[in-house]
């Protein structure tokens, strides 16, 4: 399953892309969709032969435009010397089969390129796992009709079913089963996932989700911040699997960043379900950071997109704090001006140079912050390790040692910390100060 994603073959094939409008739509933004589809497209490596922007008042049952544009396609199509048609918008099954018999070329629709790309990026075992599943629900309902030659060279009495009939009802079948037992096998990947979960909020960490479109920078901005080594790369969806990196803020606060997959425009709602699991680090963080690449021309496109995927995942009311990335490529200020716009307390920032990191961690420790207390704390002398503890991971304004060799300090104690250091406080106790 999967036109282009089975293709191994040296010469790189090419795609005829088709977009469409209804009557009081734009074919500029047609060609805006059309060129984001080029890059999908490229990412596959696959070349673009040619495009074609298509207004239609409603789509034809049969081939989504109607006949005449279907006939310039087929033209238009052969001249180019395309292997496949790539239409920007969902296509029934009836009409990708109808398309490709009049243009007896392989035709496939957005919904099938992104899901060859998931396909091709998926690592872990968890996202195979999720891709395989939306892949067989997408072509479940495509299977009518792949038989159909076999029925009709056998041929056979009235009421007779032929092989291709045959054919279908044992791949349909197939096809339910592995469904089947691929939700059995996410169920168990979830609950270990849950499990996962617990262990943080055990810990009180506090944690962001990493949210945009894709190719923003997202998992570039994980690694300069965390000085780790996720995969980053200048290509749509470079990564698919949650990252989870700890973070050591100036003042040694902690907070738990987790890089998600990327957002895109009409992502596949098969997709957005299949990747529930994986999603869900964002609806679960204690607060977003929505990251922007203020360099693409479509970057207002892609806020309404980002926003609008948190508000199906149930997201978008939590704290969000914006941040648009790759300033080192956009030095245009009015575009800035007007991006600034979306979001006027977000913050400008490029991974590439480092502008602004400094003041996004200044940013991350208020929001972390927010949680935390000022404690005065009396330490015996044999909880060593929680003195070190104190000094490693919180910030201390004051300290001394008592004359009985308790460490005395006022301190800002992280949440994942208010229990330990808690037994230790003398909030409650008449003395409040430290003592020499």
């Amino acid at each position: 399953m999967g036109y282009i994603a089975k293709s191994t073959a040296p010469i790189r094939l090419k795609a005829f892309l088709v977009g469409c409008c209804d009557a009081n739509g734009s074919l500029a933004d047609v060609r805006e969709y059309l060129a984001e589809l080029g890059e999908l497209v490229d990412t596959l490596g696959v070349d673009v032969c040619g495009e074609m922007s298509i207004r239609i008042r409603e789509p034809n049952p049969k081939f989504y435009i109607g006949s005449g544009k279907a006939e310039e396609l087929k033209e238009a199509a052969a001249a180019a010397e395309a292997d496949v048609i790539i239409f920007d918008d969902p296509l029934g099954p009836s009409q990708q089969r109808n398309l490709e018999k009049l243009c007896r070329r392989k035709v496939i629709d957005r919904q099938e390129v992104i899901l060859d790309i998931f396909a091709d990026r998926a690592q872990t075992r968890e996202a195979v796992l999720q891709v395989e599943l939306a892949r067989c629900q997408y072509f479940l309902p495509r299977l009518t009709g792949a038989w159909s030659h076999l029925s009709r060279q056998r041929g056979g009495g009235t009421g007779a079913r032929g092989d291709g009939e045959k054919q279908i009802e044992y791949d349909r079948r197939q096809l339910k089963d592995r469904i089947a037992e691929l939700e059995r096998e996410l169920g168990v990947i979830r609950k270990q996932r849950s499990v996962q979960r617990k262990g943080r909020f055990r810990n009180n960490m506090p944690t962001a989700a990493i949210v945009g479109y894709t190719n923003a920078g997202k998992s570039t901005l994980l690694n300069t911040l965390t000085a780790s080594s996720v995969l980053a790369e200048d290509k749509l969806f470079a990564t698919l699997d949650p990252t989870t990196r700890r973070l050591v803020l100036p003042d040694n606060t902690e907070v738990l960043l987790t890089d998600t997959v990327g957002f895109i425009r009409k992502l596949p709602h098969a997709l957005v379900e299949a990747f529930k699991s994986t999603l869900e680090e964002a609806i679960l963080a204690d607060f977003i950071l929505l990251i922007l690449d203020v360099s693409n021309p479509q970057a207002h496109e892609h806020w309404e997109t980002t926003l609008s995927v948190l508000n199906e995942l149930g997201a978008a009311e939590k704290t969000i704090l914006a941040v648009f990335n790759k300033m080192d490529l956009q030095p245009d200020p009015l575009a800035l001006l007007r991006i600034k716009s979306l979001a006027p307390d977000a913050l400008f920032v490029s991974c590439k140079d480092g502008t602004g990191l400094d003041e996004l961690k200044e940013r991350l420790m208020r929001q972390v912050n927010g949680s935390a207390q000022i404690m005065t704390l009396q330490i015996p002398p044999e909880k060593a390790e929680h003195i070190a503890l104190l000094h490693a991971k919180c910030r201390i304004f004051e300290s001394n040692y008592s004359d009985d060799g308790k460490f005395c300090a006022v301190a800002k104690i992280a949440p994942q910390y208010l229990g330990l250091f808690g037994s230790y406080s003398l909030k409650n106790k008449q003395d409040h100060s430290i003592r020499s």
